[in-house]
């Protein structure tokens, strides 16, 4: 089960709407999402969790790119919505490195008539490289520090009333509530 909900700054306050993220397929459609619920450039939080598991904030001001801040990296990996938050540059890949790169393959013509104890090198490889992925936090930790939460107070948060605590830092508890 997953929540998400847009937290806009206002001159009156912070103020929520749930959001579905049925059409959002990349961080930049994330982005677009929260820069269409400010109007004056304001700063947007998305807040998304998933059920007991990871809880991630998605910080955009204004035009500047988006800030991320995942609670647990490798359980999001493992979710459709944390994989819009773990981008390249989060996990610290070129941009478009898959997993797969041609140019380390050692395709030296024998593949077609290997023998198959080489088939468990490559999954050894392909397993190795998605324990890549650490179980923690991963990040801008200093996400919020500037509206409440510092980043030792954000790893500390637990995913099942993390984004409860962090609209209640925010002064935002009640307007998030309305939307849950």
């Amino acid at each position: 089960m997953y929540f998400a909900a847009l937290l806009a700054r206002t001159e009156d306050g912070w103020e929520a709407s749930d959001t579905e993220l049925d059409d959002v397929e990349t961080l930049s459609d994330l982005a677009d999402l929260a820069r269409e619920a400010s109007t004056d450039d304001d700063t947007v939080l998305v807040l998304l969790e998933q059920e007991d598991a990871w809880f991630g904030v998605v910080r955009v001001d204004g035009e500047d790119d988006p800030r991320i801040y995942v609670s647990d990296a490798a359980a999001a990996a493992r979710s459709s919505y944390g994989e819009i938050l773990l981008t390249d540059e989060l996990l610290g890949r070129e941009p478009g490195d898959d997993g797969t790169d041609l140019d380390s393959l050692d395709l030296d013509g024998t593949e077609d008539g290997e023998p198959a104890s080489a088939g468990h090198d490559d999954e050894e490889e392909e397993s190795s490289s998605s324990e890549t992925i650490t179980h923690g936090p991963l990040g801008d930790g200093e996400i919020l520090d500037d509206l409440g939460v510092g980043a030792k107070e954000l790893r500390a948060l637990d995913a099942e009333d993390a984004l409860s605590a962090i609209a209640e830092a925010l002064g935002a508890s009640e307007v998030l509530e309305t939307v849950r």
